[in-house]
């Protein structure tokens, strides 16, 4: 994918011919959120953020963090809830070179609330906005286009009702809407959004905040994107070719099983059988068992005397005797036995078939 920098100079502001600039030309920075509780992904969020569950061959947030290198933002604003000390800890370990600001949402009050709580580090700034459980597929280089205000990627969906969606007419996003009984529009905003002009995005947020616009008490980011086009800004939609969710168990076993056509390492281990597509991490011991199809085996996992398959394993847990198909295993966790006896979190739920 082509890193696109928009390129300014220093008389004429933007040079839209400039499309090919490797040198840092204005600052834009990503705004990431993900101090949500991850509900949909009891038990394995009681212990563990949301973004750092394993799927592939890095956690969510490792996937996110790498397709906002991919389109030029090299410095990162990651909102975190008061006990997400960890997200912030991978961050650093795992992109050194990345710039680095934290942010503390201390009340879930909706993305909206979010964002602005990153006006002091974004202000002035070109941003990207991505949302914490959003992992995008695809040539992401026409997203940053300085020629307009914004630009708000999406996706054609079936069932429009279930998303916010835009409008659009002639090329440009004539209206933002949240759930929509009757949708005029089947594309969902998908959570990647590129802003040319953040001041009037975090007034918006304030405007927002200050007059209690709020859906299900929560303040919508989309409200103050439609505040946006109220104020004459342009605004376009950019289509994407793939977009997975991880905000359930099933979806983050069917964007596993999607991201491992690229991120499988492994088709042979010694005394073990493989089903591709796999991955294994290096750290992991597997002996007299079966791997795959579409198994993720984090790191410092120990599986033995197992079949386990469409799963994902995450870091430090061990699997010993056990049949494991359609099932996501914590950090530290032990599943022993042939579904004899069990040990399961809050919020779990067994399903025999």
């Amino acid at each position: 994918m082509a890193v696109y920098r928009p390129h300014r100079t220093e008389c004429n502001g933007y040079d839209y011919t400039h499309r090919a600039c490797n040198e840092r030309c204005f600052d834009m920075k990503a705004i990431v959120p993900v101090a949500g509780k991850g509900t949909r992904l009891r038990p394995l969020t009681h212990s563990t953020p949301k973004a750092l569950l394993r799927v592939g061959a890095k956690p969510i947030l490792g996937h996110l963090i790498d397709g906002l290198l991919a389109i030029g933002a090299d410095h990162l604003i990651i909102i975190i809830s008061p006990d997400g000390g960890d997200i912030a800890a991978y961050i650093r370990t795992t992109y050194p070179s990345l710039g680095l600001d934290v942010v503390i949402q201390t009340e879930q009050l909706g993305l909206g609330h979010a964002v602005s709580l990153t006006e002091q580090a974004a202000r002035g700034s070109d941003i990207i906005i991505m949302y914490g459980d959003t992992i995008v597929e695809g040539d992401l280089s026409g997203l940053i286009d300085p020629s307009v205000d914004g630009v708000i990627a999406v996706k054609e969906v079936e069932d429009p009702r279930r998303f916010g969606v835009v409008n659009v007419r002639d090329g440009f996003i004539t209206r933002f809407v949240e759930k929509p009984e009757k949708p005029e529009s089947n594309l969902a905003i998908i959570g990647l959004n590129y802003i040319a002009k953040s001041d009037v995005l975090f007034d918006c947020l304030r405007e927002v905040i200050d007059r209690n616009m709020t859906t299900k008490g929560e303040y919508q980011i989309t409200d103050a994107f439609e505040l946006m086009l109220d104020r004459g800004l342009k605004m376009k939609p950019h289509p994407v070719s793939g977009w997975f969710d991880a905000g359930t168990h099933e979806t983050l076993l069917e964007t596993n099983a999607h991201l491992l056509k690229t991120d499988a390492n492994c088709d042979n281990l010694p005394g073990s059988v493989i089903l591709p597509p796999v991955f294994v991490h290096p750290s992991a011991r597997i002996t007299r068992s079966i791997i795959g199809p579409h198994a993720t085996i984090g790191e410092n996992v120990t599986v033995e005397n197992s079949i386990v398959a469409d799963s994902i394993i995450n870091d430090n847990a061990r699997v010993s005797n056990a049949l494991l198909r359609l099932s996501l295993v914590g950090k530290n966790a032990l599943v022993a036995g042939k579904n004899e006896k069990m040990v399961i979190g809050d919020h779990s739920s067994i399903e025999f078939e």
